[in-house]
Parts: C-alpha cells; structure tokens; sequence
C-alpha cells in the first residue's frame, strides 16, 4: 500500500513539472543591444572583446507546457539566437510558436518580425498580436506588409485592458502606456498563469504621467517587468535627461521605497541601455538594488506562472 502511495505520488508530481507555466527572459538590454553599434567607449569595449558580456534586446517568452505552445513578447533585431534558445528549452517539433505580442513600434520590439519572410524563415501564419495602429502600421507599410501578403504572419487584433484568453489557465491583457508614438501606440502587458501573473513594461514614459500608480500595479502581481532604460541622471553625457522620458532606476527604486521586502522582490528592472550599470557584473549599481530589496534581469531568468 505504501508502494502504491509512493507511486502515486511520483506520477502527480511528474505530471504537475511536465504542465509548468513559466516566463523566460531572452534579452535584457534596450532595443541596440549591448554593446551598441558605433559605442567603443570602455563600457562597451569591455563587451566587445568578451562574448560573454553581450547582451540581447529586451524580450520574454511564455512557455505553457500542458498546451505544448509558447508565445513571444517582442521581436527584437535578435530574434535569431532569442528563438535558438527557446528552442532549446522548449523545442519547435514539441511546442508550436502561437503568438507574438508585439509593445510597439520602435526598432527594439518588432523589427525581428523580418526573420518570418520570405527571404529568411518563411514562416506560415505564425499569430502576431497587434494594437490597431500597429496593426495599420504592419498592414500598410513595406517590408512588413509583404509578410502578410505573403501569410508569413498573421495579424491579430489587440484593444486596450480586452484579456486574450490563450487557453484555460493563461491569458494576456494589453494596457496602454505613455511613451512616444510615431508609429504606433505602446503597451504593456499581463500576463495571467494558472497560479501567477505578470506585468511587462519594458518601454514607458516617467511613472507620473501615466494614470496608473505602478505601486499598486505591482501590488497586483507576483512579477513587475518594468523599464530601466537609464539607471540614473547624468548618465548620458551633454544630453538633458530630463528630456529623456523614461523612468531612472534610482527614481522607481525611491518610488517604490515604501512596499513591503515581499512586494519589492516581485520588480525586476529590465530594458537597459548600453550606458546602464547593472549590465556590469558586479557593479556598485547591481549591489545597491539588491542591497535595497529589488532585483534586475538576467538572460535565461525562469519565472513560474
């Protein structure tokens, strides 16, 4: 009887490790990269002459094992080694790629879409999700508009705080937020799983002009992917930052000050320009956010839903 009980028990929780839900980083660095083209500076150099150091644009994968399927969140100029290494963690004859959640439309976040047509993977109707003038954007505009003549992708229709269900236990829901728009208009997504959720914010104006308190927001799940772009002001010499509209790492950090040790755990800087520190392994910046409670993202990171 204890035989039997013992077995059952192994077989449940095979079961529950073969359904896991989970996030997967595969970049962490602003929409260039790390190091940035024509940055011979020593913070790049350093990457330069290291393979080890570089670093690949922001993006996250969603991996729902129980439904055999995986979805992207941004497609960046590096999507070739970002899908190698989902591959590899979730293989492309067990796990169909069936969605790519696109943020907006600046040259970090979608301009990997090109790896579809038809002069690279020539891929067939692979779902990408987009907000409605992103999708007029992709629709009317060359070269993305042959990608879906040629049905390498297929537009999918987003509107702001409407949750896409994915299946029974995962779903998406895109938010507007403030952040340049040329092109198209920026969100962020949740990200629901069968037992937590998400928040990704990789790109987004300062947090006091956007109608939301991220304090609450953070509150509100058990992860918060949010922009770091800029660790602190000055950081780019001869430039205003004050007209650089994005949150500084050292304003979120003193913004979030008053959240509980568990809330703080749950945001994960991410998005990091070539100019930011916590790129640096062992940096002074790297120790003062660990020091103060929060964490930043690391290429691989693995986060249960």
């Amino acid at each position: 009887m204890k035989r039997l009980l013992l077995l059952a028990a192994l077989c449940t929780t095979a079961t529950s490790a073969a359904d896991d839900t989970y996030i997967r980083i595969l970049g962490i660095a602003q929409d260039a990269g790390y190091p940035q083209a024509n940055c011979y500076a020593p913070h790049c150099m350093r990457a330069w002459q290291n393979e080890d150091l570089k670093r690949l644009a922001s993006s996250i994968a969603v991996v729902d094992e129980a439904s055999r399927s995986k979805y992207l969140f941004d497609a960046t100029p590096d999507i070739r080694e970002q899908l190698y290494e989902l591959h590899r963690s979730a293989p492309d004859d067990e796990y169909a790629l069936s969605g790519v959640f696109l943020t907006h439309a600046h040259i970090g976040h979608y301009t990997g879409l090109m790896h579809f047509g038809h002069e690279a993977s020539s891929s067939k109707l692979v779902p990408v999700y987009a907000m409605p003038r992103m999708h007029d954007f992709l629709s009317t505009n060359g070269p993305w508009d042959q990608l879906v003549r040629y049905e390498n992708i297929r537009l999918e229709a987003l509107a702001d705080k409407e949750t896409v269900e994915l299946n029974n236990t995962l779903s998406v829901t895109p938010f507007l937020v403030p952040h340049r728009r040329e092109y198209s208009e920026t969100v962020g997504y949740r990200i629901d799983g069968p037992t937590k959720s998400a928040v990704f914010i990789p790109d987004i104006d300062k947090w006091d002009r956007w109608d939301k308190d991220i304090r609450s927001v953070v509150r509100s799940v058990d992860y918060a992917l949010l922009d770091a772009t800029f660790y602190a002001d000055g950081e780019l010499p001869g430039r205003d930052m004050s007209k650089v509209l994005h949150p500084f790492v050292a304003e979120s950090m003193a913004l979030l000050e008053d959240l509980t040790e568990e809330e703080k755990s749950r945001v994960i800087f991410i998005h990091m320009n070539h100019t930011n520190p916590l790129l640096i392994e062992g940096s002074p910046q790297q120790a003062e956010v660990i020091r103060r409670g929060f964490r930043f993202a690391r290429e691989g990171m693995r986060l249960e839903l």
